[in-house]
């Protein structure tokens, strides 16, 4: 008789590891790759952080903090949100934890309890949904698209039943939308007059073309604000992230961390308080990102590709490929065999439609984004890329 396991490991897969996967194989058999496939920055951890880190070894303990994290970090992020948004949130309302996946998770246990319904959008980032299971919260998938640029709206959530919380991303991963500042309002304002948590995933801000994302932080004391240093700051592995929370979270999210995860690492906490410091650096790479972004949205198109989301924010172009395949995934496997490129299914973000959409990263090189215009582009002309997969 095998032994129990819980139903709770019962959820999806990230589908972009196994093309990560394939791509390594890929590499080490001697084959150049072009990675659009992978969600997180090129580049290192700012200069400041890295000269911050190098000293807190050198001369720290580098023990335990307190499970909400270092006094000092929590106040430099509280000037952050005055610089950034003109809006005061108290130092003792930030909660530092271990990245925003740690940060989901003790908001999802603060919030809510096995039962409940909490909308999330589709597409969306996997782990909202895969984490609420675990933890025997229904994911209640909102489609969204074209119409509302991929963000959920007031109308949307009406035809969802009662629901306990909703959980938004703006930027989005996949698509790079993004809500305006009154359309935040209006979300917020719904979820106000219901007695509904909004939960707002805000890890892509700093990374926007043209107009600056609003924090619902400025719009709701009670709003979950979700937020990392892994994206603008570009500390994926450091795996740090913090929570702006309503007056009585703060101490239920302490003590959940201090259950679950004492403290996020210290030598990362000291290291976020240099990232502050490489502003410059830090707009240096999104003006890179910039300059990708219009590479592929003026490149795409020739390609055969010109169902695009919005590019808003973040670093990711969301096509739509149906015209091209029957299953993205296929399509993702084919680019890689035969061109090099590796790229995201759909599937990971919207189990229902996202088998028509493959999502394309531009956080690497400017190099690697023309390359891949310039051989799908090549890839288009073919007799065969006009049949279906």
């Amino acid at each position: 008789m095998a032994l129990k396991t819980s139903s709770r490991t019962d959820i999806a897969p990230f589908y972009v590891m196994e093309v990560m996967r394939a791509a390594a194989a890929r590499e080490m058999a001697g084959s150049e790759v072009l990675h659009l496939e992978v969600g997180q920055p090129s580049t290192p951890a700012p200069e400041g952080a890295r000269e911050r880190a190098i000293a807190a070894i050198e001369n720290e303990i580098l023990g335990y903090t307190s499970a909400l994290g270092m006094d000092a970090l929590r106040e430099r992020l509280s000037l952050h949100y005055q610089d950034w948004y003109g809006v005061k949130i108290g130092a003792e309302r930030i909660a530092i934890t271990m990245g925003a996946s740690g940060a989901f998770t003790l908001a999802f246990l603060a919030c809510f309890e096995a039962g409940d319904r909490v909308a999330v959008p589709s597409p969306g980032y996997p782990c909202y949904r895969n984490t609420l299971k675990a933890l025997g919260v229904e994911a209640v998938e909102v489609p969204v698209g074209y119409d509302t640029r991929f963000q959920p709206s007031p109308s949307i959530l009406d035809d969802v039943g009662p629901i306990d919380g909703v959980v938004v991303a703006s930027p989005s991963n996949p698509t790079g939308t993004m809500l305006l500042p009154s359309e935040l309002t209006e979300l917020i304002r719904w979820c106000k007059e219901r007695d509904v948590r909004f939960i707002s995933d805000e890890i892509y801000h700093g990374i926007t073309y043209g107009t600056s994302a609003p924090t619902a932080a400025a719009e709701w004391e009670e709003a979950v604000v979700v937020n990392s240093f892994s994206k603008y700051f570009s500390m994926t592995g450091w795996r740090l992230g913090w929570l702006v929370l309503p007056s009585d979270l703060v101490s239920p999210v302490e003590r959940l961390a201090q259950n679950a995860f004492i403290a996020a690492a210290s030598v990362s906490q000291h290291a976020a308080l240099g990232a502050f410091e490489s502003h410059s650096e830090l707009e240096g790479n999104v003006e890179r990102y910039g300059v990708n972004r219009t590479i592929l949205l003026e490149g795409l198109p020739k390609a055969g590709i010109s169902q695009l989301a919005p590019a808003d924010g973040a670093f990711y172009i969301w096509a739509q490929v149906d015209h091209l395949c029957d299953d993205s995934q296929n399509l993702a496997q084919e680019w890689l065999e035969d061109l090099g490129i590796a790229v995201t299914p759909g599937i990971d973000f919207d189990p229902t439609e996202g088998h028509r959409f493959i999502r394309f990263s531009f956080a690497g090189s400017t190099r690697e984004v023309e390359e891949t215009v310039h051989k799908l582009t090549n890839w288009a002309s073919e007799p065969s890329a006009r049949r279906k997969r």
